[in-house]
């Protein structure tokens, strides 16, 4: 489906363009602990913005039929996305450690968009 190879390309640019910014335009902003933070926000979301294009093409070719679990998982890995690189850049750029409670619902949207891959290829199988 075009939908998942388009968010997964838009992500990956967005991962690569933040992670750009804050490595030049943060660095007075981020100290090393927000640096850690925005670090591994920017690394999630390039691994969920390849497992959407990874998506996108296994719903493009029918190798496992029918692809309504696979549909899950691209809404997964952006609802993840959202929520857990969302919540990790806004907690390295205000400091707000409330925010770190939000990251996991994020983490939970990535792990059930696995699990439906998994389950896609278990039922072809």
């Amino acid at each position: 489906m075009k939908g998942s190879i388009i968010s997964g390309a838009i992500h990956g640019f967005l991962s690569v363009a933040l992670g750009a910014f804050a490595a030049h335009g943060l660095e007075d902003v981020l100290d090393d602990y927000g640096t850690g933070i925005w670090d591994t926000a920017v690394q999630y979301q390039m691994f969920h913005a390849a497992a959407l294009i990874l998506v996108g093409i296994l719903m493009a070719r029918p190798l496992f039929g029918d692809v309504k679990q696979l549909k899950v998982a691209m809404f997964c890995f952006n609802a993840g996305i959202f929520f857990f690189s969302g919540s990790l850049m806004v907690l390295a750029l205000t400091g707000i450690k409330v925010l770190g409670a939000i990251t996991p619902i994020g983490g939970v949207f990535f792990l059930i968009g696995w699990v439906m891959i998994i389950l896609t290829a278990v039922k072809k199988a």
